[in-house]
């Protein structure tokens, strides 16, 4: 376990790192800092300190592709994912043949291979495959900078490996991506409680309006909501808590979006203060993975499935 002054140094360097790097650079400085060594040593401390960091930096990695291939048991530089809104692995093995469909980090353009995870009867298998023989095309869309990919194709005469756990793989996914959205909620709460408390009207800072108070207020609960059930997902391990904590963190994001976006009123709308870009991340982040709204739909039909409450959180 990283603990005590251990991790605050720990936190301290990677604060340095995602303030000051971002993509390709930013993974040379994680590697140099040891962050996959400190994966496999304390997995919630490299995760929860990391994806923070990156979200309140508006910073990019392939630290997410590192997360999945831990969870899976693998090495993999690259990981796919599932297309923007799903959870279920990207790939499908019939026979012989993988066929594929899914997103990726940037990651995958930098790499030979790629690891691809698919449905193999009522198992899940890993399968190594490489990254010429799939059609890769960049994802513009709302957030470039992300440098997520889609990726598609088939790969004849793969054979078949042992199971893998990936709803595992995917909940420990969730996890980062919540703790990243909470990041970022975070900065964008910060960018509106300044512009509060420095803009002036009718001779007072706007800080003082009740209405604005309150777009705060809810934007600070709603944060804390979601840290709240990030901490308990870690302590409860089960899949269904860390697709809660996701849900928790994407609705407190577009929340935190919402709120920081009419407190900063006109020049949240400007490509000169930095909000934009945090509103643009948090909305492609929120669905990957699982989004708030299918998460939510997917644990309510479980529990009426099972027709069993789950059991409390440790909050």
């Amino acid at each position: 376990m990283i603990e005590g002054e251990d991790l605050e140094l720990f936190e301290r360097s990677l604060r340095h790192a995602t303030e000051s790097q971002s993509g390709a650079p930013l993974d040379a400085a994680l590697e140099e800092l040891g962050w996959r060594d400190a994966l496999s040593v304390d997995t919630r401390a490299a995760v929860s300190v990391l994806f923070e960091l990156q979200g309140a930096a508006n910073a990019t990695s392939s630290a997410l592709d590192r997360v999945l291939a831990h969870a899976l048991g693998h090495d993999a530089a690259a990981v796919a994912l599932p297309a923007l809104g799903q959870w279920s692995p990207p790939g499908a093995l019939n026979g012989g043949r993988l066929d594929v469909r899914g997103m990726g980090t940037a990651r995958l353009r930098e790499r030979d291979t790629a690891l691809i995870v698919g449905r193999a009867g009522e198992a899940h298998v890993a399968v190594e495959v490489g990254t010429a023989s799939l059609a890769l095309r960049t994802v513009e869309g709302i957030d470039p900078s992300l440098g997520l990919v889609e990726l598609a194709g088939g790969v004849d005469g793969v054979s078949e490996p042992g199971p893998v756990d990936w709803q595992a793989a995917v909940a420990l996914g969730q996890l980062a991506l919540g703790h990243e959205l909470v990041g970022a909620s975070r900065r964008m709460l910060q960018l509106a409680r300044e512009h509060a408390l420095d803009r002036i009207q009718f001779g007072r800072p706007i800080a003082r309006f009740q209405a604005v108070r309150h777009r705060l207020a809810e934007t600070l609960v709603s944060i804390e909501s979601a840290v709240a059930v990030l901490d308990a997902a870690w302590l409860d391990h089960a899949p269904q808590t860390a697709a809660m904590a996701k849900a928790t963190a994407g609705r407190g994001a577009r929340v935190a979006a919402r709120h920081c976006q009419q407190v900063l009123a006109g020049i949240g709308f400007t490509t000169e203060h930095p909000l934009h870009r945090y509103v643009k991340r948090v909305l492609v982040l929120e669905p990957l993975l699982g989004a708030t709204r299918s998460l939510t739909r997917e644990l309510g039909n479980d529990i009426l499935e099972r027709r069993e409450l789950p059991a409390p959180l440790p909050l």
